[in-house]
């Protein structure tokens, strides 16, 4: 299956919630097939490659499909 993204960089973060705990969170820039460049936040249960390439191929469908509008 290819891909329909290309992964430019990955950079943790930390925020605080409305409970005031602190959680991780990743923001993945990527490229898309169409050339596209955004960035994805990907919490940290899903920052593996598993669980993260689906989220990160999805947004890169979607943003190729608003392109060709």
């Amino acid at each position: 299956m290819a891909k329909n993204y290309d992964v430019l960089d990955s950079t943790e973060l930390i925020r605080s919630t409305k409970r005031g705990a602190i959680e991780k969170y990743y923001r993945v820039t990527i490229q898309t097939k169409g050339g596209t460049i955004l960035t994805v936040d990907v919490d940290e249960k899903d920052y593996i490659a598993e669980k993260a390439a689906p989220i990160l191929d999805a947004r890169a469908v979607e943003a190729d499909k608003i392109l060709k509008l």
